[in-house]
């Protein structure tokens, strides 16, 4: 009898585990390449799909605490704001503004970028 009750757990303690979201638990990071990544080709992309809307030249000043993300040098030297931004670390606003977190593989892509030393490639 003990041995059924030992066996009727395991199943029911087996049967509770579930592994049908491993996407949020193990995201595809596979493709996702950090070993060369380009400002123009990788980074720029990002910048303009997600952080433009407030971030660019023109609406910076109104919309963007007045930091402008089109041109390089604004952006490199913005790099440790915006990793901490898009990570959503306490002490700075989290990025994008009122939005989930970037995908893991783009923030990979920045963080890479970042680490290699903010190259303008």
């Amino acid at each position: 009898m003990k041995k059924k009750l030992i066996y009727l757990l395991i199943v029911v303690l087996a049967a509770a585990c579930s592994w049908e979201d491993n996407e949020t638990y193990y995201p595809d990071t596979e493709n996702c390449d950090t070993l060369e990544v380009s400002y123009a080709m990788d980074i720029v992309p990002v910048l303009a799909n997600n952080c433009y809307t407030c971030h660019s030249n023109a609406n910076a000043p109104d919309f963007g605490s007045g930091i402008a993300l089109e041109e390089y040098a604004d952006v490199s030297s913005s790099s440790a704001l915006i990793v901490a931004a898009i990570n959503h670390l306490e002490g700075v606003p989290a990025m994008p503004k009122e939005s989930d977190k970037l995908d893991t593989c783009t923030i990979n892509l920045i963080e890479a970028w970042v680490n290699d030393g903010s190259p303008e490639n």
